[in-house]
Parts: structure tokens; sequence; C-alpha cells
């Protein structure tokens, strides 16, 4: 089985600094949900890992998540992608949980749930914690320049061997041709 986790916000969406808090307020990067359906056709099972600290902090509750992940899934469906599941993190930082990334909690929880390794799958996020979390799970990390991406970029850090596309879109191009393989640039 061929396996890829990504970031919500700021890699499928794009991110706000005042939280995503309703459906209204989620809107595709250009690309992401063709991205993902091109992910689908080369045999892909897509899974989202998302902190989600927005419910911690009442600025919405679950029916309203739900319902911003039931537009993702409609206009994923749309143009052909699906995403499988979505692994969320309701917590905030405060609460010290195993699941906030940049803790590996929901990573171990994928690899349970499909009862796989996650050594050399592929994770793409768009700042560093999403990163960490991917990296001592064994997952390959890719950094986008979307969301808070160039901020990541730019202030350094990343874990060694981190991939790094403009977005979505053009990490998908590459994994798709090359396999992996050198990006914009390699962190060692």
């Amino acid at each position: 089985m061929k396996l890829i986790i990504l970031d919500r916000d700021g890699v499928i969406n794009h991110d706000s600094p005042d939280f995503i808090k309703s459906p209204a307020e989620w809107q595709a990067i250009p690309g992401s949900l063709e991205a993902i359906a091109r992910l689908n056709q080369a045999g892909y099972r897509v899974v989202v890992a998302s902190n989600q600290s927005g419910i911690a902090r009442e600025y919405f509750d679950m029916s309203i998540l739900n319902a911003i992940h039931q537009k993702m899934h409609l206009l994923a469906q749309q143009v052909g992608a699906t995403i499988d599941a979505i692994f969320f993190c309701p917590h905030a930082a405060a609460d010290s949980c195993d699941c906030r990334k940049p803790k590996p909690g929901m990573f171990a929880e994928i690899s349970k749930r499909y009862q796989v390794s996650l050594k050399g799958v592929p994770t793409v996020g768009d700042s560093l914690r999403d990163l960490q979390a991917g990296f001592v799970s064994g997952c390959v990390p890719y950094l986008v320049l979307t969301g808070k991406g160039e901020k990541t970029h730019s202030t350094g850090g990343l874990p060694p061997g981190t991939m790094v596309f403009p977005d979505l879109a053009a990490m998908v191009n590459h994994l798709l041709k090359t396999g992996a393989a050198p990006a914009l640039h390699v962190v060692n």
C-alpha cells in the first residue's frame, strides 16, 4: 500500500492566523485537490493529520469541524480526489497531549489504523511541527512554501533530508515523476 500524510491548513487549503472556523472560510489552495486526485490515480491513499486547537479554544465545535471536512471531501470528489481519512488533535498546546504535532501520536495512530510502518512514507507540511512529527515517525518530510511554509523555510532547523517545494501540486508532480529525490532544496 502506498500512503501519504498531509497537513491540512497551509497545505491543502489556505491558512488563517485567526483559524479556519467555518466551511465558508475553508478555501482550497489552487491545484491542491487536483494533486490529491493525481496521488489517488497513482495508487496512494491520502491521509490528513491536522492540529485543530480551535476546538479546545472554543473557536468552533465538532459539528463545525465536521462541516469543514465535509466541504473538503465534497470539493475533492468534484475533481476526482479521495481523502481516505482525517486524523486531528483537538487539544491546545497547554494540554500536553501526545497527539498534538510535533509529538508523534497522530502518526502512531495512522500507523496502527493502516497496520503499516511509516518508514519512508512521505509527509507534507508547512510548519516545523508537521515535519518533526513525521520525521520522528520515520516519514520522509516535505515542506511546502504555502501557508506558513515560507516562514518555516527561512527560520531553518528543518529535519534532515527535508525537501522543499512551492506547493502541494509541485511536490506531487515531483513525487510521481521520480518516486522521491531532489527538490528545490534538501536540508542535511
